[in-house]
């Protein structure tokens, strides 16, 4: 899917009113790495990776995403909406009993577009060195992307799947971390300090890109494009993306409270007030 770079731009606006108003509609959910992540989610799935809507688990001939730091579901599921895997109404039900969006995404009900259940922090990486693995077993050469958080590396299953990963030359799978250097319980450098992430992964083989600016939009597309230039050339690829939880949104910038926090109702307006309505709420 490709789209002109100004109308993805607008299209971060209206991801991240969903957002806000999703988590507000149940006082409930994850607002500060969703937007943090807005402009990842609109790069991944309208200018990089090679999808289809006609969604099937297998996946065969297009790229896989898999989003390991699965509670920030309300941006993965606007951008879902948004790209036509499902009816934009559907976020209308975001956490609610029996709902396909539960608070972190589950593959029971059978979502379009999400491959795993994720919210356990530390497996994606995982799963997706096995995809990565069954892709070059069946010589597919399509790609496999995952996203964690930066405080999701103080969990060691992520170091294992690393080590595996260099030492097997996974060289199909672009990993990206959001470096927003923070955590549902403070700084990530307070809480447990990660020091030089790219260092680290280089030091178990991996490519590293640094993107200094994960919330332009067209830092992330560069970033991405020159991280699939670098695969495929016997090392697996990390991305170290530096945003700003509650990017867009100002009173939730600078801080670590809104990571699992909703907005009252003068806050949502306000929030909104912030965002331009793009496309059309839902």
């Amino acid at each position: 899917m490709n789209s002109s770079l100004q109308e993805s731009i607008e299209l971060t606006h209206q991801v991240r009113r969903d957002i806000v108003r999703m988590v507000h509609a149940v006082n409930s959910g994850h607002p500060g790495g969703s937007l943090g992540c807005t402009e990842f989610f609109v790069a991944l799935y309208r200018h990089i990776m090679t999808h289809h809507t006609d969604f099937d688990m297998d996946g065969v001939g297009e790229d896989l995403f898999f989003l390991s730091n699965g509670h920030i579901s309300p941006v993965y599921y606007s951008i879902l909406a948004r790209s036509g895997y499902f009816h934009i109404n559907e976020l209308n039900t975001f956490r609610k009993i029996n709902s396909r969006l539960q608070g972190h995404p589950t593959t029971h009900e059978g979502l379009p577009g999400v491959r795993i259940a994720s919210g356990s922090l530390g497996q994606g990486m995982s799963v997706a060195i096995g995809a990565a693995l069954a892709k070059k077993r069946h010589k597919d050469d399509k790609l496999v992307f995952t996203l964690h958080g930066d405080g999701e590396l103080q969990e060691g299953q992520i170091w294992e799947a690393a080590m595996y990963a260099g030492a097997n030359k996974i060289d199909n799978l672009i990993s990206t971390i959001d470096a927003n250097g923070r955590q549902i319980d403070g700084d990530t450098e307070d809480v447990l300090d990660l020091g030089n992430i790219g260092d680290k992964f280089a030091a178990f083989g991996w490519e590293v890109v640094h993107i200094p600016a994960g919330n332009d939009l067209k830092a992330v597309v560069d970033g991405l494009t020159k991280a699939i230039d670098l695969s495929g050339r016997g090392k697996p690829v990390v991305v170290v993306m530096r945003t700003e939880m509650g990017a867009g949104v100002d009173f939730m910038t600078g801080t670590h409270k809104w990571h699992g926090v909703a907005p009252n109702d003068e806050q949502l307006e306000n929030a909104l007030a912030q965002l331009p309505e793009t496309l059309g709420d839902y």
